[in-house]
């Protein structure tokens, strides 16, 4: 009896060994790496195609390509965390209201430019049908951080879909997102219409058509800081407005400032 207690327990013993053996020889596994962590901005571009911008088309066009390049640009020594992306509608009324998306969500590397055989003014100015419809299609989209571009050089004057307080909603709802709106006059600087849908006088500005061009390269600037944390919202500056020749703007075109 003894003799059997011993072979069981030698028995045990080597099985236990063995096993000790094979967990000291079996592979880690392997670590997972972290993900870096990407901020996110959208921005909107809402641009108004009717028969005034015809004067200045070329230099509102190539302001919306120069937005679209410079929102995606990494500045020396700047972390690059930042996933952007742009999306461009037009409008007016002509029969009916128009409201054509050009680009949706395109990521600056794959932006092509817009150009005058793709669009080209006409019609009148439903400004409030469009900006409801612009912010309903964000809404859609459901970014955590987005910017909204209103471009424009003239009054509503034929917004069916909507009224003033309509528009004036949507905005609201954006706003309550955290999204920044703002409001650029091209050749243009009576900003009724935007005080009456609820842009802050901080964020509308009038621009020269000879300074469109940067001043969007500026304000795409302003989103990715937006995006990325360093600035809570997007205002023009006495900087911005001096670059952007408001001050002419108002002498030539009058104003309601």
């Amino acid at each position: 009896m003894k003799r059997t207690s011993l072979t069981v327990a030698g028995v045990i013993a080597a099985a236990a060994m063995a096993f000790g053996a094979h967990a000291k020889t079996k592979p880690s596994p392997e670590p997972i790496a972290d993900t870096p962590f990407m901020n996110a901005v959208s921005s909107y571009i809402l641009l108004d195609r009717t028969g005034s911008m015809s004067d200045i088309w070329d230099e509102a066009l190539g302001s919306v390509n120069a937005y679209a390049a410079a929102v995606g640009k990494v500045e020396d020594g700047e972390a690059d965390d930042l996933e952007t992306s742009v999306t461009l509608a037009v409008f007016d009324h002509q029969e009916g209201f128009q409201f054509d998306v050009l680009r949706k969500e395109i990521e600056p590397d794959a932006w092509t430019d817009v150009t005058n055989d793709e669009v080209s003014p006409r019609g009148m100015t439903p400004l409030f049908d469009a900006i409801n419809r612009t912010i309903t299609m964000a809404e859609a989209d459901n970014p955590e951080k987005a910017v909204i571009v209103i471009m424009t050089d003239g009054h509503e004057n034929s917004s069916r879909e909507v009224t003033r307080e309509g528009a004036k909603a949507a905005l609201d709802r954006a706003e309550a997102r955290g999204w920044e709106v703002v409001f650029l006059g091209a050749e243009f600087a009576s900003f009724g219409d935007a005080d009456a849908v609820g842009v802050s006088s901080n964020k509308q500005m009038a621009v020269s058509a000879g300074t469109l061009s940067v001043t969007q390269e500026r304000l795409a600037k302003k989103a990715r800081d937006y995006g990325k944390g360093v600035s809570e919202e997007i205002e023009f500056d006495a900087e911005d407005r001096a670059i952007a020749e408001e001050e002419d703007v108002k002498d030539r075109k009058g104003s309601n400032r």
